[in-house]
């Protein structure tokens, strides 16, 4: 079982779009896949269909120890989830001083079974939601949008995964996957050449490429695999599902 967190402490870079849609793809190559919403707005759990804010339980809560991760299920296109709700947003100061707090969720996975993947959705933070996250995964995935400020945010997520290091000595970085991509734009192919160049290793050749009705899957609690069936977004997460499972 593979415990895959994409993370990046900058907002709008299309992580819960690649989450999902990778989810998906996964699925769909037959592989059991468990999604878990671990951003307050719960836009992952939106994005499968799901109100967060009529969610009488969420991952909150499991971490919290009052319930387990099956109490709080929900299943979407061929999909499990583990919902994110509002409460979230209060995990630093609530858990601040409880003993083991950077191993909540690691410990709410542990009797978790049954899947092939199970895939973090990290809120746009380096808080303690997100090093639960980096304690719990073994590998990380980082998606990036084809701009200058994306060079500067890697050295500072790259930071932080040292650190975390220390409580999880296996953490690998699995990928670094270049979202928004157009071809057409000299910043894009520049970007993705720095990139090239400076983590030939660890760049996913696989592009997402900016499209409309990637943004329109979401509002009718689709991925794109099932809203735009053979479009580019579509192709593209198929493609970065396949380099994923060969990557180990």
């Amino acid at each position: 079982m593979r415990i895959v967190a994409f993370v990046n402490q900058k907002g709008g870079v299309g992580k819960t779009t690649t989450v999902h849609n990778v989810g998906a793809a996964l699925s769909r190559a037959g592989a059991r896949v468990l999604l878990v919403d671990l951003d307050a707005q719960g836009s992952l759990t939106a994005s499968c269909g799901f109100d967060p804010d009529e969610l009488e339980k969420n991952l909150y809560d499991v971490l919290d120890g009052k319930v387990t991760l099956a109490d709080v299920l929900l299943s979407c296109e061929g999909l499990d989830l583990a919902p994110a709700g509002m409460s979230l947003a209060q995990a630093d100061l609530a858990f601040a001083g409880r003993i083991g707090r950077e191993n909540m969720l690691k410990k709410a996975l542990a009797p978790v079974t049954g899947y092939d993947f199970i895939l973090l959705d990290c809120p746009p933070n380096l808080g303690l939601v997100t090093v639960n996250a980096l304690v719990a995964a073994g590998e990380l995935i980082i998606p990036v949008q084809a701009e200058y400020h994306a060079l500067r945010g890697l050295e500072l997520l790259q930071n932080t995964v040292a650190l975390v290091r220390e409580l999880n000595p296996g953490l690998t970085v699995l990928g670094i996957v270049v979202t928004f991509y157009d071809k057409r734009k000299t910043l894009n192919r520049d970007v993705f050449n720095e990139l090239r160049r400076n983590v030939p290793d660890l760049l996913f050749e696989t592009r997402i490429r900016d499209a409309v009705a990637l943004a329109e899957a979401p509002s009718h609690g689709q991925t794109i695999l099932a809203y735009r069936p053979g479009s580019a977004g579509a192709q593209d997460y198929e493609a970065l599902a396949n380099e994923i499972m060969r990557r180990t």
